[in-house]
């Protein structure tokens, strides 16, 4: 399917995302005194992890396999595709309502545009998927797997 290797090239393009991402905080963190980073609530991840980028989301939980949620449906899995890029764009909605700095709102904007147009082409996808199935058994089979 045509989906698939979409799906895999936004993959590469979202592993860049957390490239840049690491970049930012980078910049951010590595100058900053014990004084700083106390005063900043950074305290705990600089216990564990010094300044260096351990990838967590802003309430501290850790990234994890689990946030890649994967059915082996190609609908199932666009609709989460979606998701996840809606929900990465209002991340980076909340960022730019917070921060003020161009070098940082510039990349940040960026990436905001990329999901955007990565939801675009998923929508694409589910459509095109969508096309290709019986419309009298829309949801009762996955089209991966179960032929008739």
């Amino acid at each position: 399917m045509i989906w698939n290797i979409s799906e895999h090239n936004v993959g590469t393009e979202e592993l860049a995302h957390w490239e840049i991402i690491a970049s930012i905080v980078h910049q951010l963190t590595r100058n900053l005194t014990p004084k700083q980073i106390e005063e900043s609530g950074f305290g705990p991840y600089y216990i564990d992890h010094t300044v260096g980028i351990w990838p967590q989301a802003a309430g501290g939980i850790p990234f994890n396999a689990c946030e890649f949620q994967s059915k082996g449906d190609p609908i199932t899995d666009l609709f989460e595709d979606l998701a996840a890029e809606q929900k990465a764009r209002t991340t980076y909605d909340n960022i730019l309502r917070m921060v003020k700095d161009h070098e940082i709102c510039d990349p940040i904007r960026f990436l905001r545009e990329r999901e955007i147009v990565h939801f675009q082409r998923f929508g694409e996808a589910l459509r095109d998927v969508q096309d290709h199935l019986d419309s009298r058994n829309f949801y009762a089979f996955n089209p991966a797997f179960d032929r008739q």
